[in-house]
């Protein structure tokens, strides 16, 4: 049983983590992962629990949760086991933009914030809504590989939320293997992808990466995008909506 509403959280998700505060949660947040940076000022002032795949379970415990929010993408599930013999633990499950409206709703009702959770989930849907217009006035149908780690290379597959961002905006993926599939290179080239996307995060792509996939694909437009646009399923999503505005127009640029 969760008590209603929870007022010791601990979120495990960096994305859920920056929805709660912006849900007006400040005081109910008590402890965080790491890598739940934004807002900075607020990640710095809470206890940190460990990182989204290591949790520490003894700060957990020290912390005396009525609810935890994990995903289950990012959470080990020995971890998310083990928790939930002691603690309300709720899980996410996301694999497109629809999961995330209904997800942003359900955490809403989950801690007694449904009418600031309905005003986030209407500028999404209206936003993305416009962006999937634009990219058919604009023409944008565009193929493009997405990468999120080096050494070896791994590309967003089908049956990941970056694939689902991707189509909303006009692309088209030309990987066609479920989830993050390693590649070389040189099978790369093989795929005459018209874009390839070098991701912020995981995997920290800067512009000295750049030069090599140049190399490899001369004739394929290669630049660094924000991963957190990309990947993160909370109210990250309001601030993408102006992101991919402007992403769009830079994508018809010669």
């Amino acid at each position: 049983m969760i008590n209603y509403p929870p007022r010791r959280i601990i979120s495990l998700v960096p994305s859920q983590t920056e929805l709660l505060f912006d849900l007006g949660l400040d005081e109910e947040v008590v402890g965080l992962t790491k890598f739940c940076i934004h807002p900075i000022e607020k990640f710095a002032a809470k206890q940190k629990v460990g990182g989204t795949k290591k949790l520490n379970i003894d700060i957990i415990r020290e912390l005396k949760p009525d609810l935890i929010i994990g995903n289950k993408e990012e959470n080990s599930k020995a971890d998310i086991e083990l928790l939930q013999q002691e603690f309300p633990v709720w899980m996410s499950d996301i694999y497109n933009l629809e999961d995330a409206i209904q997800t942003i709703s359900d955490i809403g009702n989950l801690v007694d914030r449904q009418p600031e959770a309905t005003y986030l989930n209407h500028l999404i849907n209206a936003g993305f809504r416009d962006l999937q217009t634009l990219a058919l006035e604009k023409n944008i149908d565009k193929t493009v590989a997405y990468v999120i780690w080096k050494d070896p290379y791994m590309l967003a597959g089908r049956d990941t939320f970056i694939n689902d961002i991707l189509q909303k905006i006009g692309l088209r993926n030309i990987i066609n293997g479920s989830r993050y599939p390693e590649i070389e290179l040189p099978q790369l080239q093989t795929k005459n992808c018209e874009l390839v996307f070098l991701s912020s995060e995981p995997y920290p792509f800067k512009e000295k990466h750049l030069k090599e996939i140049r190399l490899a694909l001369p004739k394929t437009k290669v630049m660094l995008v924000d991963g957190e646009m990309f990947s993160w399923y909370g109210s990250r999503l309001v601030k993408a909506v102006q992101y991919f505005f402007e992403f769009q127009n830079q994508l018809l640029e010669k």
